[in-house]
């Protein structure tokens, strides 16, 4: 009786790592044949996420065209240092530079066929702040708000092209904000969910050592 049980437990097993192993090929013919994906890459200040966000878009592309979303509108000295530190970063890795600081919905017509935006926290402030931002309300409506300028229009670009969005980590110093901020964060946090629940891979960087996220490593 006890050796008919290990049995159909071992065999149980084998078929779970048949299915995983089927599973895993399918999705790396997914890649190999083109299918649009979308990636999400998250980390705090100075984590090297910009630089992991660069490579995993050259890595997808081969010889597919690159475009850099730039998001980072300059207002100062330090943001006009930002932007050239990040050109010089990618300079010769085969990228074309579309500056979108508002209004995500108009990369659906931009010709390219993998997509980097880097970053979403920038997006979401210039679409609060700036003159031409979408994002007005501070309560409830703010949310949908979001979805409207931000989320729904990238999460339907990820289904036709391949994108990677670069964002920051910001929701673990256990301060206390502001009304204003708080929105911001929340804003931040919901944009991570809705993306990262359609994302293909979700990746987070620390210390420079990109993190798995998702998809989760299966154990048996």
């Amino acid at each position: 009786m006890e050796k008919r049980l290990k049995n159909k437990i071992f065999q149980s097993r084998d078929l779970c790592l048949r299915a995983l192993d089927t599973n895993s090929s399918c999705a790396r013919n997914v890649r190999r044949n083109g299918e649009s994906m979308l990636y999400l890459v998250t980390g705090g200040s100075g984590s090297g996420k910009s630089e992991y966000g660069e490579n995993l878009a050259v890595g997808l592309a081969g010889k597919k065209s690159l475009v850099y979303v730039a998001t980072m509108f300059p207002y100062d000295e330090e943001s006009y240092a930002r932007i050239a530190r990040h050109r010089e970063q990618r300079a010769g890795k085969g990228f074309f530079t579309v500056e979108c600081f508002t209004g995500a919905g108009k990369l659906s017509g931009q010709p390219g066929e993998v997509f980097l935006l880097d970053c979403m926290s920038n997006l979401l402030a210039n679409e609060m702040y700036l003159e031409g931002g979408s994002i007005r309300r501070r309560d409830g409506e703010a949310v949908r708000e979001c979805r409207q300028a931000i989320i729904e229009p990238l999460l339907e670009l990820g289904r036709k092209k391949e994108l990677v969005i670069v964002s920051n980590e910001v929701f673990s110093d256990g301060v206390s904000y502001g009304e204003e901020t708080a929105c911001y964060l929340a804003l931040l946090g919901e944009i991570h969910r809705q993306l990262a629940g359609e994302a293909a891979e979700v990746t987070e960087v620390v210390c420079g050592i990109p993190v798995p996220v998702k998809p989760v490593p299966n154990r048996i």
